[in-house]
């Protein structure tokens, strides 16, 4: 057997179908093996394998193996010539494997391979070469200058920027998600290293592979997509302690002993600093809007203050500084919050939810000055002058955000989908039948019969949205022509028999997928924030009732806690039953369940899922809140 191809999965279920239909084109004239490990998934992927996919060696791990152990489980059973590690994320072109083949048949110092890999959108992704991450290497990337001088051959050896994409080299390090492997080399260096359970493991085996006296080699003669590039693990503390953690392992394991100890501390300090740099970027990424529509809020305020003091109240500093620098931040933080519940927020912007929440705001803050004594009643003209302003506000800095992104004045129609399907036209109809029910944004412009006619058709209707139904083209007609048309257009892959669409909308992101279970209420933003905020309102609401509760809620320590995870976002108060939410919109674990009402009967499977189904398709916050009063006494579980 030529080639064992080894793939581990955790809750990818649809990434995993699509990725092995792709794998079973590019097999077709290859001596393979396709070997699954599944660690312990909770979506029904081990299910889905066996009735789709029955020519899968499939291997069921009831627990969460971890990357290594996971790969290290199926090579032992594999029999290949060559070893193949497959991200479950990932589409390979038909001719792939057979590239990869015939380079390591006519290079035998290749111990391994990585290959051009691209994200949903046709970015490169960087982590395809590496080097070696070294002090010095880490140093350069840690504290940004790699990213300031990419191609730099001294500061850019992290991503060997100074290498071209398109050519052919010799590097030290590959990524795990395609790492092809001479079985030889293999048993040289010896199985990955399972003291890596995320990252780092491929790096370990990479620099093995070299001190065992191969090669390896960056091959840009196939490109694969990888949804889940590095670029989406780092929006979160978490990768980076997990990321340097695992350099820390490496440098005791490879380096000399004051150089390891050297490492050991530079990394622990740059975690610190690494994790304070993603914080303050998280902070600000999610917040940036609020923080401009403040500060923007309040300094119109400002001069209409100055204007209305001078030229109509006419006593100078008519106005205490209290006005200024309290009850104005309060107007603006109402006006804000309001247009968030409002949506105001989402994107695409919508100028009525802004409206909308600036209305409502002002009735709260009308509202709260008749309570006001005498002395805080400033003016009514600044409250209505104020919400006047902040809407404006609010409207402008959209407007110039589209006009910079879009090159448009309109806020509300560019974000609309105009879409190209390509494929035959049954397929095509089916398609445009599941966007509809998925209720996807989504105008279908054409059907696209000849693919090579893509480019120029996205160009002539503005297209930014493609849709590729796979039974119809090549993966390799799909990865060329997102490669050709560029990354201002979002595509996605349509399946044969498949509801799910998949792809990425950016290279930021993982690889997402939506289906016809996007048109439930609970999949929509404003639904989702509801909840949040419900669950926020009912934690607030439970303090005085504690007393209470210590008497009518059996263990009230367990209350305690599951309340104090509901604050923390841990968890929700209502949460799907325990079967069939692999397809709903993910929501946190519930204090109680959809089925709270049904705990005393017998609910098979089927009734479990239908449950599920329906409180996603109908949500509301009065169905939370009459769950809860139902079963008050349960919140203690």
């Amino acid at each position: 057997m030529k080639l064992s191809i080894v793939i581990v999965n955790y809750n990818v279920k649809y990434f995993l179908e699509q990725c092995l239909l792709s794998v079973a084109r590019a097999i077709v004239n290859v001596s393979a093996e396709v070997l699954v490990v599944d660690n312990a998934s909770s979506d029904g992927s081990c299910a889905y394998v066996r009735e789709k996919f029955p020519w899968v060696k499939l291997i069921e791990s009831p627990v969460n193996l971890g990357f290594s152990k996971g790969n290290n489980l199926a090579i032992q059973a594999a029999g290949g010539e060559y070893i193949l590690l497959l991200n479950p994320d990932t589409v390979v072109a038909e001719d792939t494997f057979e590239k990869c083949i015939s380079f390591m048949d006519a290079h035998v110092d290749a111990g391994a391979l990585g290959v051009h890999m691209i994200d949903g959108k046709g970015n490169f992704l960087p982590e395809s070469k590496r080097g070696l991450p070294t002090p010095s290497v880490a140093f350069y990337k840690t504290f940004g200058l790699a990213a300031v001088f990419p191609k730099s051959k001294i500061f850019g050896r992290y991503h060997l920027g100074f290498l071209d994409e398109h050519e052919t080299n010799e590097v030290e390090v590959l990524s795990g998600a395609y790492m092809f492997m001479r079985k030889e080399a293999l048993d040289k260096t010896g199985l990955l290293d399972e003291t890596f359970f995320m990252y780092g493991e491929d790096i370990d085996l990479s620099y093995r592979i070299i001190k065992a006296g191969y090669k390896n080699y960056y091959f840009a003669g196939t490109t694969i997509i990888h949804y889940k590039g590095e670029s989406t693990k780092k929006g979160s503390v978490n990768y980076v302690k997990v990321f340097y953690n695992a350099m820390i392992i490496f440098a005791r394991k490879h380096f000399s002993g004051n150089q390891s100890g050297f490492f050991s501390a530079f990394i622990n300090l740059a975690i610190f600093f690494r994790g304070f740099l993603t914080v303050l970027a998280n902070v600000f990424s999610s917040s940036y809007l609020f923080i401009i529509d403040a500060l923007l809020s309040f300094g119109g305020i400002f001069l209409l203050k100055t204007y209305w003091e001078d030229m109509i109240k006419y006593p100078h500093n008519y106005y205490p500084d209290g006005f200024l620098f309290i009850v104005v931040p309060v107007y603006i933080v109402i006006w804000i919050v309001a247009t968030f519940i409002a949506g105001g927020y989402d994107k695409p912007f919508r100028i009525s939810n802004i409206f909308r929440g600036i209305f409502f705001g002002t009735l709260a803050i009308a509202a709260i000055y008749g309570f006001l004594p005498n002395d805080w009643r400033f003016s009514r003209a600044m409250i209505l002058l104020g919400a006047i302003w902040t809407a404006l506000e609010m409207v402008l800095t959209r407007t110039t955000y589209h006009l910079i992104k879009y090159q448009t004045l309109s806020i509300e129609n560019d974000d609309e989908k105009k879409a190209l399907l390509v494929g035959k036209t049954d397929e095509c109809q089916r398609a445009a039948k599941l966007l509809q029910d998925a209720g996807a944004e989504s105008e279908v412009i054409a059907f696209v019969q000849d693919e090579s006619e893509l480019v120029k058709l996205a160009g002539v209707y503005s297209i930014n949205e493609v849709i590729f139904c796979s039974r119809d083209i090549t993966y390799k007609q799909i990865i060329d022509n997102i490669l050709a048309c560029g990354s201002n257009i979002d595509y996605k892959i349509l399946n044969p028999g498949s509801e799910a669409f998949i792809g990425s909308n950016s290279k930021n992101t993982a690889g997402d997928l939506y289906s016809v279970n996007h048109n439930l209420n609970l999949a929509k933003p404003v639904n989702q924030r509801k909840k949040r905020l419900f669950d926020v309102a009912l934690c607030i609401a439970l303090i005085p009732l504690f007393p209470f509760n210590l008497f009518m809620i059996p263990n009230f320590g367990r209350f305690l806690t599951n309340w104090f995870e509901v604050l923390s976002e841990g968890k929700t108060w209502v949460g799907y039953a325990d079967n069939g939410t692999e397809k709903l919109p993910a929501i946190r674990q519930g204090v109680i369940t959809v089925a709270a009402d049904f705990s005393q009967m017998d609910i098979d499977t089927s009734t479990l899922s239908n449950i599920n189904l329906l409180y996603a398709k109908y949500y509301s916050v009065g169905r939370d809140l009459k769950l809860i009063w139902n079963n008050y006494r349960k919140l203690g579980r």
